[in-house]
């Protein structure tokens, strides 16, 4: 098992603020990895792919998975903080789809801080676009089902305050220096 207590993930619905954030995060100097969901969709629509929610959503679950899975990988040496936009256990279950052995055993073996960062839905900055196409309504429903997955996956759900990035990430980074062990 890897347990990376420096990695936190920033998770929830659709148009809730996590990459708006995130960049705000980066422009301070902390370490970030986009969210993996968008750039799956871009390159199926631009290839004609179907790999997307729309489409074939088990196959757009796996390939997000599989990015975030090698993502995990290719990071695990790190020492660093680094924040998410999203994580692995974010496919578990994502729109619907099953969770697979695989994916099951990655969430086990890959593990991030307990503290997850969830985002509430926030009706004044949602908005949908040609890849976020869910309506406000699934966007409720979304926050619902991340809370309940996190906590069923051993991750510790802490929702962040709507409000000013600014605020956001005083919030964030003050939650993530009381969430990661002190060196011994």
């Amino acid at each position: 098992m890897i347990h990376k207590p420096n990695f936190f993930v920033l998770t929830g619905g659709p148009g809730v603020g996590k990459t708006t954030l995130l960049r705000h995060l980066e422009a301070l100097g902390e370490r970030v990895v986009g969210e993996t969901a968008r750039g799956v969709i871009r390159e199926q629509v631009a290839t004609g792919g179907v790999a997307v929610p729309w489409a074939d959503n088990d196959a757009y679950v796996r390939a997000c998975a599989a990015r975030d899975i090698a993502g995990f990988d290719a990071l695990a040496h790190e020492a660093v903080r680094i924040f998410f936009d999203r994580g692995i256990m974010d496919s578990y279950g994502a729109n619907g789809a099953l969770p697979w052995r695989e994916l099951e055993q990655a969430i086990r073996t890959r593990r991030y801080n307990e503290t997850v960062f969830v985002f509430p839905p926030w009706r004044e900055i949602y908005e949908t676009d040609a890849e976020r196409k869910q309506d406000w309504a699934e966007a409720e429903a979304t926050f619902d089902k991340v809370m309940t997955v996190m906590a069923k996956l051993g991750y510790r759900p802490l929702v962040v305050p709507t409000g000013p990035v600014e605020a956001r990430a005083d919030f964030v980074l003050a939650a993530a220096l009381r969430a990661t062990p002190s060196p011994p």
